[in-house]
């Protein structure tokens, strides 16, 4: 699990916008790039180099998943 402050404040490294932090799958997504940020031990690798894509299906089942409200949205205290 993150902490609560760290997850106020992460933000993609590439476009500067909010994350969906789906603590289950420990990986910080931002669906507008379709990319990937893995959690690693509760440390977040935020380059985009160690990133990865998300295909299509991946995509369409992740922002279902966040819109069920299994995803907490970083920079909600901006």
């Amino acid at each position: 699990m993150l902490d609560k402050l760290l997850i106020e404040v992460l933000a993609c490294p590439e476009d500067k916008g909010s994350l969906l932090y789906f603590e289950d799958e420990s990986i910080l997504y931002n669906p507008r790039l379709k990319r990937a940020y893995e959690v690693r031990e509760g440390i977040p690798i935020m380059l985009v180099d160690e990133s990865r894509q998300v295909d299509d299906e991946e995509h369409k089942r992740l922002t279902e998943k966040a819109a069920a409200g299994k995803a907490v949205e970083t920079l909600s205290g901006h």
